[in-house]
């Protein structure tokens, strides 16, 4: 649960106003997903060079593709309150624009919480490496736009961004 509980407590703080993490012992057990994305903003000539296979590095997307999937699974250890929840699956589509690189990611799990976070931080480190991959083409890249699209299952089903 985040945000406020049913009362309009906040979830992530005791009583005293401490951080804490939020019991889900008592929740369900359901499907859930999250999808989440964000952009790579890059220079003409780092797009090219994406297209053309000619980054100096190596393959670029396959290098963001692992990195995105291993965010997903590292981010109980990187995000202080979220909950280490089984992963079992992990999306990630990378399409290359004429101003840089859409990253798409689609997190699955059967938890008692949610996996908003893993889609979000899987998108933020495939980003990353993105850009520690293009870094000598384009040292001006921007990572911009990240956010969730959707997500279903749990208490509150399917949400979409409007």
């Amino acid at each position: 649960m985040t945000g406020p509980d049913a009362a309009g407590a906040l979830t992530h703080t005791d009583a005293a106003g401490q951080a804490r993490m939020v019991d889900v012992s008592g929740k369900d057990v359901t499907a859930r997903t999250a999808t989440a994305t964000g952009k790579v903003l890059l220079s003409a000539a780092a797009v090219a060079a994406l297209r053309s296979g000619a980054v100096p590095k190596g393959d670029a997307l396959a290098v963001a593709r692992i990195a995105a999937i291993q965010g997903a699974k590292k981010t109980p250890d990187l995000i202080p309150l979220c909950h280490p929840i089984g992963l079992h699956g992990v999306g990630v589509e990378l399409t290359v624009a004429d101003d840089g690189v859409v990253i798409s990611v689609t997190a699955r799990t059967a938890d008692r919480t949610g996996v908003e976070m893993e889609a979000l931080t899987a998108v933020s480190v495939g980003a990353l490496a993105l850009i520690d991959m293009v870094k000598a083409v384009d040292p001006a890249a921007v990572i911009t736009g990240v956010r969730v699209e959707e997500k279903t299952g749990g208490k509150t089903g399917t949400w979409r961004r409007p």
